[in-house]
């Protein structure tokens, strides 16, 4: 793993951004050729005022179509450039499915990735096959069958904990699959939609979805609950027709540290990505 850049170079000082985006027309976060990519879109709006090229470093990778209201990003500009009303400047820059919520100096030694403690998303289903209405429908999936919101959260519940996730995580080379899930529970709000709170450490490439697919499985009858711990255990990877779509899946906060514990956490999750991976 590539040493994380902890300090900005002489002459520019680090930015932490807060980003909300509709993730509908973007194929994911990272910068692809030929795509439209969120991580493109703020780069080239921050480049344009900053009079440089300037990369984003992101808290957590969203893939195509998810959404985020509370992604977190740092960036490095020239020390000359005023921060005061860059929000606003960027905000008229950038097209309406991306906003700027906040923008501030950063502390020491922060890293949007490195330095977060968990991650927290959120996942919405509408089931029976009830209409989803106009402005929900691009946050909402929807699912034919009655989903039992007891039987949910006794399987989400065996997750729980540091485990070795392969079963759920879409492979990478290189990358680990040992992450701690501290949250997995299901709730209806008042329109009678399934919301999952899911939260993590971390994530693996399109871990939530499939971790809802699953339980979707168990919740129609389709799977006992103990099949759950099955997937688990023999890491046999879930076959991706029961993956949930990216629509009904959002990003909504990231945790991190006091300001005097970001170098510490940053240094531990490198070490411990590093060792995980090998």
């Amino acid at each position: 793993m590539t040493e994380p850049t902890l300090y900005p170079e002489s002459g520019f000082r680090r930015l932490r951004v807060d980003i909300a985006y509709d993730g509908t027309n973007f194929s994911g976060w990272a910068i692809q050729p030929d795509r439209r990519t969120v991580q493109a879109c703020i780069e080239e709006a921050i480049s344009k005022i900053a009079r440089v090229n300037v990369e984003t470093i992101v808290a957590g990778r969203t893939d195509a179509g998810v959404h985020a209201t509370g992604q977190v990003i740092h960036v490095d500009v020239p020390e000359e450039m005023g921060i005061e009303d860059l929000g606003y400047k960027l905000n008229r820059i950038l097209d309406e499915d991306v906003r700027i919520n906040g923008i501030e100096i950063a502390p020491p030694a922060f890293h949007a990735r490195f330095s977060a403690l968990r991650r927290y998303y959120e996942y919405r289903i509408l089931d029976e096959n009830k209409v989803i209405q106009p402005l929900a429908r691009l946050n909402t999936a929807s699912w034919y069958r009655p989903l039992d919101m007891d039987l949910m959260n006794r399987a989400s519940a065996l997750l729980l904990g540091t485990h070795n996730y392969a079963a759920f995580c879409k492979y990478r080379e290189g990358a680990t699959t040992i992450r701690t899930l501290e949250t997995y529970q299901w709730r209806r709000d008042a329109e009678g939609v399934l919301v999952a709170d899911v939260v993590a450490d971390a994530f693996c490439y399109s871990m939530v979805r499939n971790l809802v697919g699953a339980i979707v499985c168990v919740a129609d009858g389709r799977k006992d609950p103990e099949w759950i711990t099955t997937l688990l255990e023999d890491k046999e990877r879930v076959s991706d027709s029961l993956v949930f779509p990216a629509r009904g899946l959002t990003l909504y906060k990231v945790d991190y540290p006091d300001a005097a514990e970001l170098l510490e956490r940053a240094k531990k999750t490198v070490a411990r990505r590093e060792e995980e991976a090998n």
